[in-house]
């Protein structure tokens, strides 16, 4: 007997990215291409000191099932914080019901996939848009919209137009601060638009924020769910960019209605994250200074995004541009109009250095004269060796 898949997985459409990735593997590449932290920022010691107090204190707890909906203490810490942070800005109160715990932000994203979509449902993303949440979302095949998005964030005639014009939308997806690929920050008139638009037509939006905590300079702007009373907004947050992403540890905040969905979905998913990583960072976050190390990380990357920023000045032609990120991980550059950064990707790794092309980030346009860049992984002298050679493959570059 043949085997025969499901119509959803038949549907979905392979990358062929992989391949070409799988070769930055060797030791000689310098690769850019991933979005990997730090592993100094990982706080391995006091991490470690927690993992031994959780199996003296509460062992069997955290080897036991536990709810899906997470670590009750672990919620309580999350909403002390997120009220802290955002409360002053005008955000209702946050309580740990409301807060359901994830296997990571991916799975999140999964969840909510699984929550909202049925086939050819639209979701309306910024253009470009991360990669891992187009993949979630492809699953439940729905259609993609790109919003123009400018250095300020979705531009608000624009997104207009299209929930004027456009049956089907199931929700927004935005990633407003940070955002990966581009590195940007929306300004908080942008965000205020956004949400005034979400409230008249009564569209959720899913407000991504892995990499808000991550701000090398500037002051802190709203979130979205701090400008939200009819409470439209399903935010994600994770400890995978502040503690160590091998937690697999994040969050979802949203409403009464649409937590007890997501719930329903999660524990049908896995039953439940697992209780012994939820507690250890519990106990982190009540007994180490989390906001100190956090600073830490951001001053690592600053330095980082400084000496890449100021080695594409050195290294690269006069007709590429680059955006400046005030913090996260990424920065976003625009090839000359006609060169194709995936097909330009082998000549780099012949220089024994490599990216993200940028056509993924666009599911529905494919833009092709764009590539992605992490700047938190490497050191300074390796970030201004491996500019140095992409520079070189850049000005030799023949399409």
């Amino acid at each position: 007997m043949a085997i025969r898949f499901s119509s959803t997985l038949e549907a979905i459409k392979g990358s062929d990215l992989g391949p070409l990735l799988a070769l930055t593997a060797k030791p000689e590449v310098i690769s850019f291409a991933g979005g990997l932290p730090a592993p100094q920022t990982f706080p391995l010691k006091e991490l470690t000191e927690c993992a031994v107090k959780v199996r003296e204190q509460d062992g069997a707890g955290a080897m036991q099932y536990g709810p899906s909906m997470g670590f009750m203490q672990l919620r309580q810490d999350i909403a002390d914080r997120m009220n802290r942070m955002y409360g002053p800005m005008g955000m209702d109160k946050v309580e740990p019901k409301n807060i359901i715990i994830t296997t990571g932000s991916q799975q999140g994203l999964d969840i909510l996939g699984r929550v909202f979509l049925d086939k050819d449902d639209v979701v309306l993303i910024e253009s470009p848009s991360y990669l891992g949440a187009i993949n979630a979302f492809e699953l439940n095949q729905p259609k993609f919209v790109e919003v123009p998005t400018d250095g300020e964030g979705m531009i608000p005639e624009e997104l207009e137009k299209i929930l004027e014009t456009t049956e089907r939308v199931k929700f927004i997806y935005v990633i407003p601060n940070y955002q990966n690929p581009t590195g940007i920050c929306w300004s908080l008139e942008r965000r205020q638009a956004l949400m005034a638009l979400a409230a008249k037509y009564e569209i959720p939006v899913v407000e991504d924020n892995p990499y808000g905590d991550l701000r090398f300079e500037g002051e802190e702007i709203n979130p979205l769910i701090s400008m939200d009373p009819k409470h439209l907004v399903i935010y994600s947050g994770t400890f995978s960019k502040t503690l160590a992403p091998g937690m697999r540890l994040a969050w979802l905040v949203a409403n009464d209605k649409i937590m007890a969905k997501l719930d329903l979905v999660k524990g049908a998913t896995d039953l439940s994250t697992p209780g012994t990583t939820q507690r250890e960072c519990a106990m982190y976050m009540e007994n180490y200074d989390f906001e100190g190390h956090i600073k830490e990380n951001c001053a690592l990357y600053a330095k980082r995004r400084d000496a890449m920023c100021e080695a594409i000045k050195k290294y690269f032609p006069e007709n590429v541009k680059c955006t400046y990120p005030h913090g996260g991980l990424f920065l976003w550059v625009e090839l000359p109009e006609g060169i194709d950064a995936r097909k330009m990707l082998m000549a780099c790794i012949e220089n024994n250095v490599a990216y993200v092309p940028g056509d993924s980030f666009f599911p529905a346009s494919k833009k092709k004269n764009y590539f992605r860049l992490n700047f938190s992984y490497n050191d300074e002298s390796v970030i201004e060796e491996g500019i140095k050679r992409l520079g070189e493959a850049l000005k030799n570059y023949k399409d």
